[in-house]
């Protein structure tokens, strides 16, 4: 499959409404590398030819792209309800999420991710890591929200749950993608040396901030 972002229009959103409880601060604007975390997302999106909108922001985050609210009924609910937001204003058949604490992933793995997710017409396109699924990135058609409404109006608002389900709601794929598979066949590629695990680190605390300016340093030496 081609590495470049698919034909079809596609939405592309960064989730960033996490309470960052652990951080202490609202981890979107939190600084790596001198830059604000839902930069470098935005600047994942944007080398790829995709133009993000952020979705869920407890902050104003429209300097770095346009925002789409949650419902305010409903903005306590998670990433879930930022993914039912998004996809109740995008025209696209697909979109993209990607949260804005994994500024580590490479752009190579997006491109294939929304490729694979057009081409499969699959209702949910995800990554699993030394054999566990990642929630995120995620490429969700959007014939799925009905479904996702109904999780999240119910007692469990697990977003993979509730992707699972929705793909099985609409008889369409859940796609799960192992990360060590298309590295081994060529199908993504990354500029540093870094295993797989290390692209998946969530910026949740101070700690963790430290960690990935320490991966960006040796990737850059």
């Amino acid at each position: 499959m081609s590495l470049h972002p698919p034909s079809p229009p596609t939405g592309a959103f960064i989730l960033a409404g996490g309470q960052s409880s652990r951080m202490g601060c609202d981890k979107a604007v939190a600084l790596l590398a001198g830059v604000p975390l839902v930069q470098h997302a935005c600047n994942l999106l944007r080398s790829i030819g995709l133009e993000p909108r952020i979705a869920g922001s407890k902050s104003d985050l429209s300097a770095f792209a346009p925002t789409v609210p949650d419902d305010p009924s409903l903005a306590v609910l998670g990433p879930l309800s930022g993914i039912c937001s998004a996809l109740r204003t995008t025209s696209s058949p697909f979109a993209l999420f990607l949260p804005v604490d994994l500024p580590l992933l490479p752009a190579s793995l997006i491109s294939y991710l929304l490729r694979h997710a057009v081409v499969t017409q699959s209702a949910v396109t995800v990554i699993s890591v030394a054999g566990f699924t990642q929630t995120f990135p995620a490429v969700i058609a959007k014939a799925a929200l009905p479904s996702l409404q109904l999780s999240l109006r119910s007692d469990d608002r697990n977003s993979l749950r509730a992707l699972r389900a929705a793909a099985e709601h609409i008889s369409a794929p859940f796609s799960v993608l192992p990360v060590e598979m298309l590295l081994q066949a060529g199908q993504i590629s990354s500029p540093d040396a870094f295993c797989p695990a290390s692209w998946f680190l969530n910026i949740n605390t101070p700690q963790d901030l430290l960690r990935a300016e320490a991966q960006l340093t040796r990737m850059i030496k």
